[in-house]
């Protein structure tokens, strides 16, 4: 028997993140560069029994695995963007990668932090002029690497958006940001270094891998923050919840906003799921999302809108509009 059911219409894309590919290139020579002079600095660091040295490669460590874990992330977000299980896109698989990068930095700011205080409260001989030729190459490769990310392959946007809710790669970003720290703490083990070597001041070389280890839980924190917010969809406190709303309130139309949910589902970029109560019939999912259409960061709305009872004792007429 031939069935005579009309065809469901085709569904819209769901890729909303189209990737960084200069990002993606450039974060691979970092990763590279990175994990070479990591393995000299922590190999220099026990040979030379520099705490600082070593500290700054356990601190370089943190900076390979976040941008290695952001290699992988960017490569998985690209083959699987199309897979039809990811409703939402395939940006957050980034995101993802960011909070376990910060999980494990907490790990490496500890060990860090351990042997620091161990070294300081049992002193031993540091060998300067080796420690301290590794820590200046470390330090060229830390700005090599952060001249590498330095505009992270940003794609630049136009039009209606908020100064600080930016278009750039979140992953990237905390990169450089993370390439600058690192350098910063280079920069420390070889003021520690040289302290040491012309003034007697050992305690600075476990001091300085001290502060490296703090540098890195605080910015392991702050990664956590900001990736674990994205992934609970924790975006109501979003500027562009508040101009929803102000869209619905000036709209001309009688409504009341009875739920809304938003949550982001690329760089710079939202989706939302609104319901409204409004007896007005000219009011339609459509007429919402023509509304909404100046706020650009909005790439994925889905609207209900319920109609009241039109009399006492009259069954409630429901109409549903989805995106």
């Amino acid at each position: 028997m031939t069935s005579h059911a009309p065809a469901l219409r085709r569904e819209h894309s769901h890729v909303f993140d189209d990737g960084n590919p200069l990002a993606e290139r450039n974060t691979r020579w970092a990763v590279m560069l990175t994990a070479g002079m990591m393995a000299i600095e922590i190999a220099g660091g026990w040979l030379f029994n520099s705490m600082a040295l070593l500290a700054d490669g356990w601190h370089m460590s943190s900076h390979a695995l976040a941008l290695g874990l952001s290699v992988l992330a960017y490569a998985a977000a690209r083959r699987l963007a199309k897979d039809r299980r990811f409703s939402l896109g395939t940006w957050k698989i980034e995101v993802l990668a960011g909070y376990t990068s910060a999980v494990l930095l907490v790990l490496v700011a500890a060990l860090m932090l351990f042997q620091s205080a161990e070294r300081l409260l049992n002193p031993s001989p540091i060998h300067y002029n080796q420690a301290i030729a590794i820590g200046l190459v470390g330090l060229g490769v830390n700005l090599l690497c952060a001249w590498l990310l330095r505009d992270g392959g940003h794609h630049h946007h136009h039009g209606h958006e908020h100064s600080h809710d930016h278009h750039h790669d979140l992953n990237l970003r905390s990169a450089y940001l993370h390439v600058i720290a690192d350098a910063a703490t280079s920069l420390l083990a070889i003021v520690a270094l040289f302290g040491g070597k012309l003034w007697g001041a050992n305690w600075l070389d476990p001091l300085m891998g001290i502060v490296g280890a703090v540098m890195v839980a605080a910015w392991a924190y702050s990664l956590m923050r900001d990736s674990g917010k994205i992934l609970l969809d924790a975006e109501m406190d979003a500027p562009v919840a508040d101009d929803i709303r102000q869209a619905l309130a000036e709209s001309g139309h009688a409504l009341n906003l009875t739920d809304l949910h938003l949550g982001r589902i690329g760089k710079g970029k939202y989706h939302c799921v609104i319901a409204l109560s409004s007896a007005d019939r000219t009011l339609t999912a459509d007429r919402v999302r023509q509304l909404l259409a100046v706020h650009h960061e909005l790439v994925h709305v889905t609207v209900e809108i319920n109609r009241p009872p039109l009399a006492q004792g009259v069954v409630l007429f429901r109409q549903n509009d989805l995106a």
